[in-house]
């Protein structure tokens, strides 16, 4: 079907709508009075109803005219962002962007800057992807990702120190071990340990990290789900202290653990791809170095 009417059209109205007279949306758009008003007829006839009205020395919409602008608002908007899109796009500017994250960093630390980048760039979207131990280090090596957020520095990708992550042993509060003041490592031989899983594809590179002493093991795949295991009394694990204080559950207890407390994890930022990254994934890896936690 083809249409009746333009965009331009459409902007001519919006515009009119906007000034309040003919003559002011002309001086605004760089047109003639005469040229408009022609538009607006032409509009009017392709349409078949009256769009504005004369009152005095004012051009108002008419209640079809403004019903009808209403729908075309989103449209324009349309128009204008697809412009917008485009121009990045001819620039170099990514349409989508990947953010691999290490299970230990605090995920505000990415979300808190994130919601600063979109609101200067509405036209690239953002995946992304949570990994932990050696599928860190996959997502960098292999360039799957724009920015990574990671632990230890990987050989020859440069990186910058990002934040610190603190590990705390805790268990259920109705756990017979909470109930102890002081615990040693031989306490939790005999207990149920739940560990996050190695994320990554390559089993070969597959890595363990801590303390796996215990003779009956739950592997999970997140913190969120060792979370929930720890609270029904499943067993013991080390989770980020920003987990625990954040979810602020009364049916766990930091337990006292002689000589493994607690240890804590440096996390860095690092751009796998190097010279070949994009500016809109540069722009986002400086928004999160300037309000990285090690430097706040």
């Amino acid at each position: 079907m083809r249409l009746k009417t333009t965009l331009e059209q459409w902007q001519t109205l919006h515009q009119i709508d906007q000034a309040g007279s003919i003559q002011a949306a002309a001086i605004t758009l760089n047109k003639s009075h005469t040229t408009l008003i022609y538009a607006v007829r032409k509009l009017e006839e392709q349409l078949g109803i009256e769009l504005v009205a004369v009152q005095g020395r004012r051009a108002v919409l008419t209640e079809h005219g403004k019903t009808l602008l209403r729908r075309a608002h989103s449209m324009l908007e349309q128009a204008r962002e697809l412009e917008m899109i485009s121009q990045q796009l001819s620039s170099g500017i990514e349409s989508q962007i990947t953010i691999a994250i290490d299970h230990l960093c605090d995920p505000s630390w990415l979300y808190q800057p994130m919601q600063q980048f979109l609101a200067t760039n509405s036209t690239t979207s953002i995946q992304v992807v949570e990994t932990s131990l050696s599928k860190t280090t996959e997502m960098v090596v292999t360039e799957q990702a724009d920015i990574a957020i990671i632990n230890l520095p990987i050989t020859n990708y440069p990186a910058e120190a990002f934040g610190i992550t603190t590990m705390v042993p805790v268990i259920a509060n109705h756990h017979p071990l909470a109930s102890k003041a002081s615990l040693c490592l031989a306490d939790l031989d005999t207990t149920c340990q739940i560990v996050v899983r190695d994320l990554g594809d390559r089993s070969a590179n597959k890595r363990d990290v801590g303390w796996l002493k215990s003779r009956q093991r739950i592997t999970v795949d997140n913190f969120d789900h060792a979370f929930r295991a720890v609270e029904q009394g499943v067993g013991f694990c080390r989770l980020p202290l920003h987990v625990v204080e954040q979810r602020r559950s009364d049916k766990i207890t930091v337990i006292n653990l002689e000589q493994s407390e607690r240890y804590q994890v440096a996390l860095h930022i690092t751009l796998p791809k190097g010279a070949k990254t994009g500016p809109a994934a540069t722009a986002f890896y400086q928004q999160l170095l300037q309000q990285t936690p090690s430097r706040t």
